[in-house]
């Protein structure tokens, strides 16, 4: 088929199936509206899971996933209103045809008018149908561009970590290689920027042209336009695109903002102020947390108000909880980091797992030498182990008793030991979660 582009049949096939795209249009906008909302929740939870356990990899993915889902959410259903009101205007025309400004008999004045701004009817529906069909290609197109940018923070990150602060290339050859590499692609950056929202203008300039043109060739492959290329080009084509082309950068950020936005009901309290002595946030309390997802991403205890004669307090894991047992205790950091996308594929048997299971002993020794609570003034003594939520959150957990606690109010601080810059050693604070004891 690719080689019978040409062909006066193909064309005309085309041509059908552009008439009858509408169909398609709502049918898919209609299938991924539907899935988008199903899956935002989830793509959210799965998103602070990845934020509370330092999972650089995972957060970056379910970044790009999140804005995708917002911009196909916003601009499908832009689409799909307009395309309801182009099948509306096509029902009426249907029934009423042109408008007759005859028969509306307005004064001549405001008839003149108008004609001039309103027009012809005919005109009205092929505007919308135009718009329909551009927003629709547009919202793919919007998920291309986030792709490419995401491409390039990821190339600059890849030059940065692995190049220029690489520990397995000799100094002098990793900044010589690095440090230009870098240059080249922040530049390139910028220039492909300029280009983008100036429509071309790097392009038209001879001399400029072929400076840009090395920029241009790498980018098409870092920013994958090789595989949307002619969409941005039939865009640009014409007058009308590229007014729409110009929004594309201004529309995206617009909808970013307005997803950001929220309405605050207290110049002193939010829903996002964390637990103190004086305030008590519902994601600290295991009962509180909302069912759906089921995932902790902070440190958590059984509930509000304390029955039972323990308070079982967990701590979700994170790698800087492990970078900072590694820190305390340099004979636990393994010779090669295992730590992100890994594998159930077993190559090789050759597991030790006597070592492996004092080298767990010993981690979690450090851990709690590490971190400890306070119930009010007085330091409870514990001992965490490594547990699993029921959605399935790892972490830390240990029971502290209650039996010398009064009724009432107390709070309970999580803290941790550290040092400073003269390996003075300190205490922080990490979380302070207020509860009540009521005894049965």
């Amino acid at each position: 088929m690719s080689k019978d582009y040409n062909n006066p049949a193909f064309k005309k096939l085309l041509e059908k199936l552009q008439e009858e795209s509408w169909q398609l249009e709502l049918l898919i906008s209609g299938f991924a509206i539907f899935g988008l909302f199903t899956a935002y929740d989830s793509v959210v939870m799965h998103f602070n899971e990845a934020v509370a356990t330092g999972q650089d990899y995972q957060r970056v993915a379910f970044t790009v996933i999140r804005i995708s889902c917002i911009i196909l959410i916003f601009s499908l259903l832009v689409h799909v209103l307009l395309r309801g009101l182009w099948i509306g205007a096509l029902g009426l025309r249907y029934v009423s045809g042109e408008i007759d400004y005859k028969e509306l008999n307005y004064s001549e004045k405001f008839t003149r008018y108008l004609k001039k701004k309103v027009g012809s009817f005919d005109k009205y529906i092929a505007t919308l149908e135009n718009y329909c069909s551009i927003i629709f290609a547009s919202s793919f197109l919007l998920i291309f561009y986030v792709l490419a940018m995401t491409c390039i923070i990821i190339t600059i990150g890849f030059i940065g970590n692995n190049i220029i602060g690489s520990d397995w290339l000799p100094e002098w050859l990793s900044l010589w290689l690095g440090i230009p590499l870098m240059i080249f692609i922040v530049v390139g950056m910028f220039l492909t920027f300029i280009d983008y929202i100036t429509q071309g203008f790097l392009k038209r300039k001879k001399w400029l042209s072929k400076i840009y043109f090395p920029f241009y060739w790498v980018f098409s492959f870092i920013t994958l336009s090789f595989l949307y290329r002619p969409i941005v080009y039939n865009f640009l084509d014409n007058k009308f695109g590229r007014r729409f082309t110009m929004l594309l950068f201004p529309l995206f950020i617009g909808v970013a903002i307005s997803f950001s936005l929220h309405y605050n009901f207290s110049n002193y309290f939010n829903l996002e102020i964390e637990s103190n002595d004086y305030v008590s946030n519902r994601e600290n309390y295991e009962n509180l947390i909302d069912e759906k997802s089921g995932f902790i991403d902070n440190v958590v205890i059984q509930s509000k108000v304390i029955k039972e004669n323990y308070i079982k307090l967990f701590v979700p894991y994170s790698e800087s909880i492990e970078d900072r047992v590694f820190s305390f205790n340099e004979g636990l950091k393994p010779k090669k980091d295992i730590r992100g996308l890994d594998s159930d594929i077993i190559i090789t048997g050759n597991n030790n797992n006597v070592n492996r299971d004092s080298l767990r002993r010993a981690y979690l020794s450090t851990f709690n030498k590490i971190y400890y609570a306070k119930i009010d003034t007085t330091v409870v003594e514990s001992e965490f182990i490594v547990s699993h939520t029921k959605k399935g959150t790892m972490g830390f957990e240990t029971f502290l008793p209650t039996d010398n606690l009064s009724k009432g109010k107390h709070l309970l601080e999580f803290k941790r030991i550290g040092l400073n810059k003269n390996n003075d050693t300190i205490y922080r604070s990490l979380k302070k979660i207020p509860f009540w004891y009521y005894p049965n």
